[in-house]
């Protein structure tokens, strides 16, 4: 039989609460307003360190830009993963908690991801799905099987 467990199986990366998590390129810009506004008009700071704090602030926005860009990359390729597992027959847990097994009929995108939506009703999440296993294992669907 081709059966392939644990699928959609691995743990989301362990995300770790910093504090210049929170801290966006608008509140660094706010910052840098303010100490600009507030400095000594007889010791200004100087440019290298005006242009050092501009640099910081184009590399905070790339990351924000490259950060987003991965996660549609992310979310594109859960869809197409998803859209491949029409026609497979999966088991897994449905979104109301229970075990459940069917034939994928369809996949639909919410906000939490992709889901499968089964012969019998049921709706897995992609990420709940345990094992798929190919339509192509039962042999032939007029179920001679290639035997004469």
């Amino acid at each position: 039989m081709s059966a392939i467990g644990g699928f959609g199986t691995t743990p989301a990366p362990v995300r770790v609460n910093n504090a210049f998590d929170a801290f966006t390129s608008e509140d660094f810009l706010e910052l840098m307003f303010s100490e600009l506004t507030n400095q000594d008009p007889l010791a200004p700071n100087e440019t290298k360190d005006l242009i050092n704090q501009i640099g910081q602030i184009r590399s905070i926005e790339a990351d924000v830009n490259l950060s987003e860009q991965l996660e549609r990359i992310v979310s594109r390729s859960e869809i197409a993963s998803a859209g491949n597992l029409v026609g497979s027959y999966v088991v897994g847990q449905s979104e109301a908690g229970l075990e459940t097994e069917g034939l994928v009929l369809s996949v639909s995108v919410t906000t939490d991801g992709p889901v499968l939506n089964l012969h019998n009703n049921s709706r897995v999440p992609l990420s709940l799905v345990q094992e798929f296993v190919d339509p192509d294992a039962f042999g032939s669907p007029s179920g001679d099987g290639g035997d004469a």
